[in-house]
């Protein structure tokens, strides 16, 4: 698994992911929140199964010197 997140769209992951469960959690939201394990899951392992198979990447290429 080569990572495909860049930073901004893995904070964005991270911060959606948990929100949702703790929405859920405190009964704010139905159990459709649990949902929310997907991007949480995706922002922690830095890689999005959906960008690979279309081909996507917002990481940035690693500079060259």
């Amino acid at each position: 698994m080569k990572s495909n997140l860049g930073g901004f769209d893995k904070a964005l992951r991270l911060i959606i992911g948990a929100l949702l469960i703790i929405l859920t959690l405190t009964n704010v939201i139905g159990i459709w929140g649990w949902l929310g394990i997907i991007p949480l899951a995706t922002g922690l392992i830095n890689f999005c199964p959906l960008y690979s198979l279309l081909g996507f990447s917002t990481r940035k290429p690693p500079h060259e010197h």
